[in-house]
């Protein structure tokens, strides 16, 4: 059986929305990356709620998943989630390009800028418990929770946890032993998921959903190192943190926010996502790529631009903000909802990201976002004089043309070639030599 020793797993999402000043036309949502995982992690104090989404690819039969979890976990804490809940904050939060007209320049105004699953005993509690305790594993729970059979598993040995996987048809990625052998050193147990093929039918699901666990403990950490073991190469990972004090940030690396509010050329809208992944790539060669990247920090009620509506009451309780409804199980003002969401976004691999991501909750509510702009040109007949408009927007479509080479490292004439520059060629720049320049 195929095994996919990871706590994060991904979706793709289309669609267009409409900003309060300009207009939002296009995002970097995961589908910019065929291999992308996706994790929920909603907080408060010493709560967490983690939504688990699944891009398995292949026969559900070979589907199998294993969680380093830190606490024993009860039936009721399980639940199988919609993957329309990612996929809508997927779209909310994603970096997004918007675009801007240039008014009449002949003219003179102000530019206004859940419920749980199926309880019935779970198909692997028939497992033969007699082999796992003289391997020293110890099954402490087996539920059937929607299309998913669970264990919580524990051991005292990584060796004992790892044949009796093997043992189970499960294929083992070299090196698992000791990273396996690291999570019990802290006393975590192992949430392990496959599919009930029974189940599945019944159910009639054609795609797996995202699992969700709840638990309380003090870590507030996502444990990606298994994750890393069978991995070809560079893997992406994409948190959505949902807290009510402020922004999420990593502890134990840096996080460090995307270059953002960048005027770039028009043509980058046909080519949004190509500019992102070579903007990203950059910037995490710029922190050896040793970083955490913020794309989105913001408060639930609102947006601006919005690439999607805010997430609903509703949809946020699915995803587990217990706290939605007031603190006496009432109903909140309108339009209040207390909730505030940091998108984090992570190129990791085992060399650069040896340590599992240690999460901490900030005070700072201050709201941030991807954000980049393209401005197009007054292209109406003018009833003025529009020479000096003409140079202008010439020159802002230089610097655009520069601020995008130096955001992604493609080639600055390459880039000129494809602007219409406004009202004739681009302007004139230093960029050759100097002693060349005074010679011609």
């Amino acid at each position: 059986m195929f095994m996919i020793f990871s706590a994060i797993l991904t979706i793709a999402i289309s669609g267009t929305a409409q900003a309060f000043c300009g207009f939002y036309v296009a995002r970097a949502d995961t589908n910019l990356y065929n291999q992308a995982s996706q994790v929920v992690l909603v907080r408060d104090e010493n709560r967490t709620v983690i939504t688990m989404v699944n891009d398995f690819e292949g026969a559900v039969k070979d589907f199998a998943v294993v969680v380093p979890v830190p606490t024993f976990i009860e039936r009721e804490q399980i639940n199988v989630a919609d993957n329309a809940l990612v996929e809508h904050l997927d779209a909310y939060t994603a970096p997004r390009l918007v675009e801007y007209h240039d008014p009449d320049h002949c003219m003179r105004f102000e530019y206004m800028k859940q419920s749980m699953g199926d309880t019935s005993p779970s198909a692997t509690a028939e497992r033969d418990t007699v082999r796992s305790r003289a391997l020293g594993v110890t099954i402490e729970a087996s539920y059937t929770v929607g299309e998913y059979d669970i264990l919580i598993l524990s051991t005292e040995e990584s060796g004992g946890l790892i044949k009796w996987l093997t043992e189970n048809d499960y294929n083992i990625p070299q090196g698992a032993e000791k990273v396996v052998d690291s999570y019990l050193k802290q006393d975590m147990r192992f949430f392990v998921a496959q599919v009930n093929l029974q189940e599945q039918s019944k159910l009639r699901i054609a795609k797996l959903r995202p699992l969700q666990v709840a638990y309380e403990s003090n870590k507030f950490m996502l444990p990606m190192r298994l994750g890393t073991l069978n991995a070809k190469g560079k893997q992406e990972l994409y948190v959505y943190a949902l807290t009510r004090t402020g922004r999420v940030e990593t502890s134990n690396y840096r996080t460090v926010k995307l270059p953002s509010d960048n005027e770039v050329p028009e043509f980058v809208q046909a080519e949004f996502g190509d500019f992102y992944r070579a903007m990203f790539t950059r910037e995490t060669q710029k922190e050896n790529e040793r970083a955490v990247f913020l794309e989105y920090a913001w408060d639930m009620g609102w947006c601006d631009p919005c690439a999607a509506d805010p997430l609903s009451s509703d949809e946020l309780r699915r995803l587990g903000v217990f706290w939605i409804g007031g603190k006496d199980g009432g109903i909140a003002p309108a339009g209040v909802q207390d909730v505030f969401v940091t998108r984090l976004h992570v190129s990791y691999d085992s060399k650069h990201f040896p340590e599992d991501l240690v999460f901490q909750e900030t005070g700072d509510r201050q709201n941030y976002q991807g954000r980049y702009v393209i401005r197009r040109p007054w292209k109406g007949q003018p009833n003025c004089d529009a020479s000096a408009y003409a140079a202008a927007t010439r020159e802002r479509q230089e610097r655009e043309a520069q601020t995008l080479a130096n955001l992604t490292g493609w080639d600055i004439a390459a880039i000129r070639a494809k602007i219409p520059f406004f009202g004739g060629a681009a302007p004139e720049t230093n960029s050759a030599p100097w002693w060349k320049r005074i010679w011609e």
